[in-house]
């Protein structure tokens, strides 16, 4: 089953923020956000695309017993714990955070004079109590062009580890191609066209900024009728 979600159809929120302002499009039930028919989808828990004003910082908060996992979309993302110790993403780059038995943070556009748009997916983790870690890496453009690259994963030895039932791949797929994608048992997947497009899922088409949740497939195929950049996020149904 393919259930396609367009992107009016995505809660959309702006506000203020230390420094400046945010844009939102939060996929599931967040913060202000609630809704019962997207609370979570497996043990992805939040996916949501922000956008931070130039030099604004989401102020240091804490946070307990998640997965985190950060894709920086435009400009430059720093995190900082409450030591101000931190790592900076670049595009295309991704972070990992395990904050298991807590951790304050705050996330930082660190360029003063440019947007910072940057994907941010919470995670159930596979246990309790777990060690806070962060860590992260840079990937080109070639290294996902045409291909579903893992980003991160608790079993493949080229992405970043988590401790969760869950993978996150990225693609960047070019207008003509198409790539094949396997799904296991008791998994789905949800993709979203961070921009470009649109794709077609299996013949369903999905637009720019639309999401599509596959569940009861053996695998799918995704196709594209322009250049288009994805994330996909392949989780236990729980």
């Amino acid at each position: 089953m393919i259930i396609v979600r367009r992107p009016e159809n995505i809660f959309s929120v702006r506000g203020s923020v230390q420094n400046g302002t945010f844009s939102g499009r939060w996929h599931f039930s967040f913060d202000q956000y609630y809704d019962p028919e997207y609370m979570q989808f497996g043990t992805l828990r939040v996916f949501n695309d922000d956008t931070l004003s130039p030099g604004a910082v989401w102020p240091l908060h804490s946070h307990k017993e998640i997965e985190v996992v950060t894709y920086c979309a435009e400009g430059q993302f720093r995190h900082a714990d409450e030591h101000g110790r931190g790592g900076v993403l670049k595009k295309g780059g991704v972070q990992h955070t395990t904050v298991g038995r807590g951790m304050w943070h705050s996330e930082i556009n660190n360029l003063p004079d440019k947007p910072l748009r940057f994907i941010q997916m919470w995670f159930v983790p596979s246990k309790p109590g777990l060690k806070p870690s962060v860590e992260q890496k840079q990937v080109e453009r070639e290294e996902r062009t045409n291909r579903i690259l893992p980003l991160v994963s608790p079993d493949h030895p080229e992405a970043l580890p988590i401790a969760s039932e869950a993978r996150v791949f990225s693609c960047l797929l070019q207008k003509g191609y198409s790539v094949r994608c396997p799904l296991s048992s008791n998994h789905g997947v949800y993709l979203y066209v961070l921009e470009g497009g649109p794709i077609q899922v299996n013949g369903y088409p999905v637009p720019a900024l639309g999401a599509a949740r596959i569940i009861g497939e053996a695998g799918f195929t995704v196709a594209a009728e322009g250049d288009a950049e994805l994330l996909l996020a392949d989780v236990l149904l729980l």
